[in-house]
């Protein structure tokens, strides 16, 4: 792997980035932290507040609708207003470019499709909408759901709704199609992530297996980094709305 002094690892993705034909971008909490979206996962984020085992489970949600909501209206008032920032539009500008075949993401607040990434895969789901499991209507998630009160129903069967996101004990979305994807990419962005939660923690590992490259964006190294990038492979540390814009200039400049 390359140095990691901040100038020369910046240098080094942006030639691996202008060189690189199949690339693709996996992202994570990271990217959205600087639109102002907590880690949920971090110290004092929603997990804190709400034990997922307990509040974001299916079984919660099928039992008491009513406690699950006290969740949902938490999350969905953490994404409400939230806009894209730098490293969601240098994305775009990468997929414009013709140089960016995909985004798998592991976020649910949609700010990839806002800035205007057109081929994204959301793995646990979005919260633009809400879903009824008894028909699989969906309806647009709107302010007045926040409010408090009873969990809403769908208006053709009556079911309570949830958000359209993936709950635990239920199956992630599109991991064939991500899987197909980054099959012969020789080039996987990994931002805002450690990749170390199945089933993103699985895509590394595919694109290494086919002899492909990372380039890591993330504030501080992870195990990901210490566990190899490949020969064309870099860790860039710092603010993802600084370096990921940075590189993606650099290497459309080429």
């Amino acid at each position: 792997m390359w140095a990691q002094q901040p100038d020369d690892a910046i240098a080094r993705a942006a030639e691996s980035l202008a060189q690189a034909e199949r690339v693709v971008a996996l992202t994570g909490a990271g990217i959205s932290t600087e639109s102002g979206i907590p880690d949920f996962r971090s110290a004092g984020g929603l997990w804190a507040i709400f034990d997922p085992a307990e509040y974001a489970t299916l079984s919660c949600f099928l039992r008491e609708p009513e406690k699950a909501w006290r969740l949902y209206r938490a999350l969905a008032a953490a994404l409400l207003g939230r806009r894209p920032n730098a490293g969601h539009v240098a994305l775009v500008r990468l997929e414009e470019a013709g140089r960016l075949r995909g985004i798998v993401t592991q976020n649910i607040d949609g700010l990839h499709q806002t800035a205007g990434s057109g081929n994204v895969l959301e793995l646990h789901g979005e919260a633009r909408h809400l879903q009824c499991l008894a028909c699989g209507r969906l309806t647009p998630a709107l302010v007045a759901h926040l409010a408090p009160g009873p969990a809403p129903h769908c208006e053709d069967c009556g079911a309570f709704l949830k958000p359209n996101v993936v709950l635990f004990e239920e199956a992630v979305r599109d991991l064939d199609l991500a899987a197909a994807l980054v099959r012969d990419c020789d080039l996987l962005l990994v931002i805002g992530t450690s990749a170390q939660i199945v089933p993103a923690s699985t895509l590394p590992a595919r694109v290494r297996a086919g002899g492909g490259s990372i380039l890591e964006f993330n504030l501080e190294p992870t195990e990901l980094t210490a566990s190899g990038l490949g020969r064309s492979g870099a860790f860039v540390a710092g603010r993802i709305g600084t370096t990921l814009p940075l590189v993606v200039e650099r290497a459309l400049a080429r």
